[in-house]
Parts: C-alpha cells; structure tokens; sequence
C-alpha cells in the first residue's frame, strides 16, 4: 500500500489517501457531495477524447474545433464514480481524464443555480419545475454511488452538475484554475488495484461544506453524520 501510494502520489498534483481509509471515514448512506477542495478550489472531473484533452491541458481551457460551448457537459466531484462511468478511461471518446480545479466560489454558484433533472415535490407542481428547468443554466442529479470495479451500488449518492449556456463558458476558462490530465494515474491504478481493492488509493475527498441552507434544502443533501461530515457541518457553519 505505502510503495504504491507513493508510486501513484508522484504522478499528479492530487493529495491521494488510501481509499480504504477514506470509505471508513465517509457518511455510509445519503445524498452528500465528496470531493477533493481547498479554501479556493474544489476538484471536479471530467472524461473526454485526446483531441478536447490535449486542447485542455495545453491551453488551460477548453476550446478548439472539436469542443461544443453548444452542449451540455457533466461535471462529477467524486473520482471513484467518474472511474464507474468512464470505465477507468476505457470507453470510447473517454479515453482521458482530466481534473478540473474551479475556483470554489463559481462552484457554489452552481449550487445554487442548480435543478433537479427530475421532478421533485419541493418544485411544487411538474409545471414549475419544466419552467425552472428551462431558465437555468444548471441541472443536477443524485446518483447511486459505486463499490469500485464493480457495479455494487452504495446507499450513498453522488452528485453530478451538468452546465450549459454562459456558465458553461464561463467554467470552461475563466473560472477555471487548472486542468491536470491524470488519465496515467487512472490506468496505473486500475492496474494495480483491480483485484485486490485494498491496496487502492484515491483523491482524498471529503463532505463538501454546502453553507446556503436554502441550497441545502432544495437540492435534498442529507444532514451530515459521522466525524468527516461533522467537520463539514462545522466549516459551513463558519463560512456562513
């Protein structure tokens, strides 16, 4: 575990920890965002193919003939359900991964723009939540998180923001810190880690502080339990 953490840590910018450490610490169940943040950035990830990655990486921004500001794209903050969704960068026109540091106060502004992909009863009624759906630029769903290399699901969710419009542009370069492209991290660790999901280190992340609790309340999070979410709970209490 020590020598391939270390191996994995000297191949990104990533604070990396034992994925076993991280799942004991965890809330086990609930909607929760989980990610790897700092007092400016939080970490997102996305997957994409060589040519909108190379772009990405060489210019710190996206753009170029093969990226579409016309289009909705998904942002995940949890790196072990981007490995679920992209199968470990193998699947097609996902073949490279790339950690996104947004600055976190456009990341909150997400938050806060964000709907529900699907209906919910706090909308009051499926006609104000279609027209929500329509003026904003943000839309948001829970998703069941995964054991990984599997496809065992958790009681936990994990949350995953799609961005469009001006906000889209707006991650896309200006509030973006940095892109790194850990796609070689990502196959070392599938490598090593596949059959034997002990020895396997992740992006430390934990319970993004969501201080707004009127952002708390409409987009459902779940009342933090555990020491890692009591930390939370105390930093957002802070914040505010």
């Amino acid at each position: 575990m020590t020598e391939l953490l270390t191996e994995a840590q000297a191949m990104t910018r990533l604070q990396l920890s034992p994925y076993a450490e991280q799942r004991s610490k965890w809330p086990a169940e609930g909607k929760h965002i989980l990610a790897q943040f700092d007092d400016e950035t939080v970490t997102v990830y996305q997957a994409y193919n060589p040519f909108i990655a190379d772009y990405a990486v060489e210019h710190q921004r996206f753009g170029g003939d093969k990226f579409s500001f016309n289009r909705m794209s998904w942002i995940k903050t949890n790196f072990t359900w981007m490995m679920c969704r992209c199968g470990w960068a193998s699947k097609k026109n996902q073949e490279r991964v790339l950690a996104l540091r947004l600055r976190r106060c456009f990341f909150d502004r997400l938050l806060g723009e964000a709907v529900h992909s699907s209906y919910q009863e706090i909308y009051g009624t499926r006609e104000a939540w279609k027209a929500a759906i329509g003026e904003t630029s943000v839309v948001m769903q829970w998703d069941p998180d995964h054991v990984p290399f599997t496809n065992d699901t958790l009681p936990r969710r994990a949350i995953q923001l799609g961005v469009r419009g001006d906000l889209l542009r707006e991650m896309c370069t200006d509030a973006l810190g940095s892109v790194e492209d850990v796609t070689d991290l990502v196959h070392t660790l599938d490598e090593r880690c596949r059959n034997d999901v002990e020895r396997l280190c992740t992006p430390t992340e934990d319970v993004y502080p969501v201080a707004d609790d009127a952002v708390r309340f409409r987009l459902l999070f779940s009342h933090a339990c555990g020491k890692n979410a009591e930390d939370a709970e105390q930093e957002s209490e802070e914040s505010c």
